[in-house]
């Protein structure tokens, strides 16, 4: 049996939740021909990790770190600590992300809210369909569930 053929039995036996406590540390596993995926699940994984680490940090707008954020701040400052600099606005960052579709997401990836063509907020995706971001003045960062479809995806390379 091929590593590549025993991923399902291993995924299988290890459980869902086992799957999921490996991607949250930061594990992976190695696939053959993949490996310009997996330095970006790589950086994904830990600007993910980065984020969910702020939960509770308060809102503030303009503010990029490392205990307060406003929405494209967080996700700065979860890239910049992944080894990746990023543009400062959710807008500027969309402009410098490779554009993928809804069924192409991933954890790790960012989430551009818009009206229009007119960027207005930026999370990065945790999977299951929510995101961890700042929303809001008075609010902290947080998992939320995506609210709208008014939604655009970006991977960062």
């Amino acid at each position: 049996m091929t590593a590549l053929n025993r991923v399902p039995s291993l995924m299988a036996r290890a459980g869902t939740a086992s799957a999921l406590t490996l991607a949250a540390v930061g594990g992976s596993i190695a696939v053959p021909g993949l490996a310009t995926d997996a330095s970006a699940a790589t950086l994904a994984t830990k600007a993910l990790q980065v984020a969910a680490s702020k939960k509770g940090a308060p809102y503030a707008w303009g503010a990029t770190g490392p205990r307060r954020f406003d929405c494209s701040g967080l996700t700065l400052y979860s890239f910049k600590k992944a080894g990746k600099t990023l543009p400062r606005t959710a807008a500027q960052q969309y402009n410098k992300t490779r554009h993928i579709s809804a069924g192409s997401r991933r954890a790790g990836d960012l989430v551009f809210f818009h009206s229009g063509s007119s960027v207005y907020h930026v999370g990065i995706y945790a999977g299951q369909g929510k995101i961890w971001h700042a929303p809001r003045t008075g609010d902290v960062v947080r998992l939320q569930k995506i609210w709208t479809s008014s939604v655009w995806y970006g991977r960062v390379n």
